[in-house]
């Protein structure tokens, strides 16, 4: 191998580092939100923050390294075929609406977060062995630095883990699950703008809330996650926070009609209050009928303008997941007739 072999080798393995710290991120965000607060949580949101920094840290050398491409371009393209990002990108998702129960859940994630400090520790043992022999001590205590924050954080969690699996003995033996949807860190922020709103007014809030509203966006595009932000809006929401009207003083009737116009979100907000106030069996079943997946993540947050761009691009089988998906919830016939030009070309 050449010197310029090498330091391309070096390069691959920085991308992969970097690409590993930007899909741990979203993991780390998705498993903060249902998260309620406790040490474990601020173990999460600490480690977080050091996520952030190592990716920064690792981007900057690439740069100094006079690597051709930034880093950020190379490695998204890179997470989709390495398996560890690939293994840190599925987790999120499936972490919001799997396992019996919520402490359960939190068990799981625990164990994925350890699995997922392990692969960076082996990375950047890699990266540092392959730096010193190439003789670029920069890299290498760079490679040290951070992979000692990843130890840490591995022997962090493992203390952590008893205690997380007795909250799921005394919900599977004794019946009594200590999980409190209430107490999560997405829960947390929708109580933050609301008191924000109180104190400051309605022009204050929607400043306030605006940022949060563009990162919900963003993770709305990961399958699972707008359900599982649904349903823990609903579970702090008062009647005057559900999208229909008057949501109280319908009779399930009225409600059972209104439902197929709202998005998945919505749907799981409606689901979640129903559950805590009336009860209603024939609210809750047509909501478990309307449940279904999007035809891409994402999809209730765009416009009908923006549905036709997607669309202009689209398979056959994309165009017929959105009819589909149409004539079941909202059925906006200008999205129905992009569909109709769409199939006819294929």
């Amino acid at each position: 191998m050449s010197e310029k072999d090498g330091k391309e080798k070096l390069a691959e393995y920085l991308m992969e580092a970097h690409a590993t710290e930007l899909s741990l991120v979203r993991t780390l965000q998705a498993h903060i939100a249902m998260t309620p607060g406790s040490d474990y949580r601020r173990r999460l949101e600490g480690h977080l923050s050091e996520t952030r920094d190592h990716a920064k840290r690792i981007e900057r050398r690439g740069k100094q390294l006079g690597f051709g491409r930034s880093l950020p371009e190379i490695g998204i393209g890179l997470a989709q075929t390495l398996f560890g990002q690939a293994f840190a990108l599925s987790k999120a998702p499936l972490d919001l609406i799997r396992g019996d129960s919520g402490s359960d859940k939190l068990v799981r994630n625990a164990r994925d977060e350890c699995a997922s400090e392990a692969m960076e520790i082996a990375l950047y043992e890699a990266i540092e062995e392959f730096a010193r022999k190439l003789g670029d001590d920069t890299t290498a205590q760079l490679a040290a630095d951070i992979r000692s924050d990843e130890e840490r954080m591995l022997s962090e969690l493992r203390e952590l883990i008893p205690a997380l699996v007795d909250d799921v003995y005394v919900t599977e033996v004794e019946g009594k699950d200590p999980y409190d949807l209430s107490r999560t860190g997405a829960a947390r922020e929708v109580k933050r703008v609301a008191r924000s709103a109180r104190r400051t007014g309605r022009e204050a809030a929607r400043e306030a809330s605006a940022e949060v509203r563009g990162t919900a966006r963003q993770a709305r595009k990961v399958p699972g996650v707008a359900r599982a932000e649904g349903e823990l809006k609903g579970v702090v929401a008062s009647e005057s926070d559900l999208p229909i009207p008057s949501y109280d003083s319908l009779s399930a009737e009225d409600i059972v009609a209104k439902l197929p116009d709202l998005s998945q979100i919505d749907l799981s907000k409606i689901d979640a209050y129903e559950r805590r106030h009336a009860n209603r069996k024939t609210v809750l079943d047509r909501i478990a009928s309307l449940r279904a997946d999007e035809p891409w993540p994402g999809y209730d947050e765009l416009t009908v303008d923006e549905i036709r761009e997607v669309l202009s691009d689209a398979d056959e089988e994309t165009a017929r997941k959105v009819a589909d998906y149409e004539r079941r919830h909202k059925h906006r016939q200008g999205v129905l007739e992009a569909v109709e030009r769409e199939l006819a070309h294929h």
